[in-house]
């Protein structure tokens, strides 16, 4: 009989690389490796260690819950950066103007963001 040895104990491991082999979140993790190595902002380290981040670990954040955020005092003009999905919430009726950075789809299709005349960076098409 073998001894079981415990590896919960066992240094862990972060990632370097998303698992992911999708391209366009390749070329993501190129630049802000890149903006996180010349820069001295937090904010890109923070945006790059998000990118590695499995699914599990992106949980979708809801339409209700930025705008929630968004109204808080101060951030008024501010821009969004979300690293993950936006879920269409269907209790939010009237969604305000927002500025949003978004790295993956967004489920509610984007027609609240663009009918509350807000902007998607991701957006591709309209400036």
């Amino acid at each position: 009989m073998g001894v079981d040895i415990r590896h919960n104990k066992d240094p862990k491991v972060p990632r370097k690389e998303p698992n992911s082999q999708d391209i366009y979140l390749r070329l993501l993790v190129k630049l802000y490796r890149f903006l996180a190595r010349r820069t001295n902002s937090t904010f890109n380290q923070v945006v790059l260690k998000r990118l590695f981040m499995s699914g599990t670990n992106r949980p979708p954040l809801s339409l209700s819950r930025m705008i929630r955020n968004m109204k808080l005092p101060g951030r008024e003009n501010k821009m969004a950066v979300v690293v993950g999905t936006i879920t269409d919430d269907v209790r939010v009726q009237e969604v305000p103007k927002l500025k949003v950075c978004l790295r993956v789809t967004i489920r509610s299709k984007g027609w609240k963001f663009e009918r509350a005349r807000g902007r998607r960076a991701s957006r591709g098409y309209k400036n």
